[in-house]
């Protein structure tokens, strides 16, 4: 029996190993993180593996960039045609995973309307958020009042990970990112 576990434990290792191994190098999608969503379903970095995907980070109690950060990809996904919006995913990922607890990110989807089946609102601890942070290229630090300063930037990943490009542009579609994103299509 002890020789078929060790078996069967070397199997498991080999198929999670060369899962991995799929994912191109440059992938975010090998970063070990784990987050939770605003229904409180634990899910890694890559739950949206094979789709194009908008990642943004945010706080939730942020009075004016959040709330434009999710202006800005509602307008980017109103940009794009139907058939892309519905493969498109986003994932908000909070810097403030003091506050940023399932009932409040839930709270916030409800009273912004969005669209849970598409859009993830997610949180996970200060040493994976800082991991996720530097691989976004995102800076934050908290302020004396309990906010925080951070860099608005939307990234489009590919369906495996791969981080296309970055936008800075707030308050419409940045026609570079639309771009990037059309030409995901044709890959």
């Amino acid at each position: 029996m002890k020789r078929f576990l060790c078996i069967w434990f070397a199997l498991m290792l080999s198929v999670a190993a060369q899962g991995k191994q799929s994912d191109p190098p440059d992938s975010i999608y090998h970063l070990e993180a784990q987050l939770t969503n605003q229904a409180g379903q634990l899910h890694g970095i890559d739950v949206h593996r094979g789709s194009p995907v908008l990642v943004t980070m945010f706080y939730g109690s942020c009075p004016v960039a959040c709330p434009l950060l999710i202006d800005t990809l509602r307008a980017v996904e109103r940009s794009i045609p139907d058939a892309q919006r519905k493969t498109l995913r986003v994932l908000m990922i909070s810097v403030d995973p003091e506050h940023d607890m399932p009932p409040m990110l839930a709270k916030l989807a409800q009273q912004r309307r969005i669209d849970t089946s598409r859009w993830t609102l997610a949180r996970a601890d200060a040493a994976t958020v800082r991991k996720i942070a530097a691989l976004l290229n995102v800076q934050y630090r908290k302020l004396p009042n309990g906010g925080y300063n951070h860099s608005s930037i939307i990234t489009l990943l590919s369906p495996k990970g791969n981080i296309v490009m970055q936008s800075s542009v707030l308050g419409r579609s940045d026609e570079a990112l639309l771009e990037a994103i059309r030409a995901l299509d044709h890959e």
